[in-house]
């Protein structure tokens, strides 16, 4: 009787320590996981503070430029040129889709409704800031005295004339008659595409416009570029009742190479919700040399302005351009009128074997305004001109 209760008295005693070593290690374990959930705390927030620096970091090294309503980020810009040069990479291909999307949301918001926008331009024409302040309903080209200026210009160049117009014939075509003759017409003749293929092209500096260069007579801040001189020319249209949509994407940086292809697409996109525009116009600056020596001008009246040029691709390079003669009669037509009116406001065109994309359009073209030598003034200045001209022809 007395070893079992000695026993008893043994195994209780044993019973209690477990139980205590029990109670101890599950407050331990709870203590533990209140540790491990704060060092996983304190470590995950670390994480996404790095992260959020990454994504933060990602968004200054889009380089954003403001014109208009236009904001083009250089990133999507270089990833764009890459899926032009290597469209097979899967991955490039998923890219190529988000610009797109993103390219056609920009078409949207900038093109919806051109009537919608046409009446918002009239009710600002008067608080419009413009080199063209002098613009009239009709400008009096009669009494105006036309002089092409000799001081920083070349000799003109041609070997193809027709009715007065002259053309320089680099492609593989003889021009006949039966090509030139501008017996053409065109069912829309309201709305207008302009666009730029190097909108980073610029002019010589003055005081008044002076601009910080990426390149060789070129710079991103676009008001100094030749996509300020596709805004004077715009203003000067819509005045004039015309629809213009004006995109200033940047397609020539941060590359160059490949801008061609890359226009291609925003005007395709822009045309597809556009189907019945026929006027496709891609303003440049004439790039022959980088030299400030060579600066077309002519005098209209007191003004000295910056002469335009006309360049008219053909399929003579191998692509297929079905319409090039109907750009070519267009520009002949456009150039006839203002050899009436202007008498030496345009150079010869210059017709050539390459596409430059105008296979797009039945009324489409480059016009180059001006060259390295003359000043941002001198090309904003013609605007008004060309402007008077499209009047009279698509009137």
């Amino acid at each position: 009787m007395f070893n079992i209760t000695f026993n008893l008295k043994k195994l209780l005693k044993k019973i209690f320590i477990l139980i205590i070593i029990v109670i101890f290690i599950f407050i331990l374990f709870k203590f533990s996981k209140k540790i491990f959930n704060g060092i996983f705390y304190l470590v995950n927030n670390q994480y996404s503070s790095i992260i959020g620096t990454e994504v933060s970091f990602s968004k200054y090294e889009r380089v954003s430029f403001e014109k208009g309503a236009q904001k083009i980020l250089s990133s999507e810009l270089v990833t764009l040129g890459n899926i032009e040069v290597n469209n097979k990479v899967d991955k490039e291909e998923e890219d190529s889709q988000k610009v797109d999307k993103q390219k056609e949301k920009k078409s949207n918001d900038k093109d919806k409704n051109l009537d919608s926008k046409n009446e918002e331009a009239d009710k600002d024409k008067q608080a419009v800031e413009t080199s063209a302040e002098a613009v009239k309903d009709t400008i009096d080209y009669k009494n105006l005295k036309t002089e092409v200026l000799s001081d920083k210009n070349l000799k003109e160049n041609y070997n193809a004339e027709y009715q007065g117009v002259k053309i320089k014939n680099e492609s593989d075509y003889t021009l006949t008659e039966d090509i030139l003759k501008p017996d053409i017409e065109y069912k829309n003749k309201k709305d207008i595409l302009i666009f730029h293929t190097h909108t980073c092209e610029s002019y010589t500096q003055t005081k008044e416009n002076s601009y910080i260069e990426s390149g060789n007579f070129r710079t991103t801040d676009l008001n100094y570029t030749v996509s300020r001189v596709g805004d004077e020319l715009t203003k000067c249209l819509i005045n004039k009742q015309f629809n213009v949509i004006h995109d200033t994407t940047y397609h020539d940086y941060p590359a160059y190479t490949g801008s061609y292809n890359r226009s291609l697409l925003t005007v395709k996109g822009i045309l597809s919700k556009n189907p019945n525009i026929q006027t496709v116009i891609d303003l440049h600056r004439d790039a022959i040399g980088s030299k400030s020596e060579y600066g077309p001008a002519v005098k209209i009246g007191d003004e000295r302005v910056a002469q335009v040029m006309f360049v008219i691709g053909t399929n003579g390079g191998g692509l297929e351009h079905p319409n090039w003669k109907n750009n070519l009669k267009y520009a002949v037509k456009i150039q006839q009128k203002a050899n009436e009116m202007f008498p030496g406001l345009f150079r010869p065109i210059i017709v050539r074997n390459s596409r430059y994309n105008q296979n797009l359009a039945d009324a489409a073209c480059i016009i180059e305004v001006g060259a390295t030598g003359n000043t941002l003034e001198e090309c904003i200045g013609s605007m008004k001109y060309l402007a008077e001209v499209f009047e009279a022809v698509m009137k």
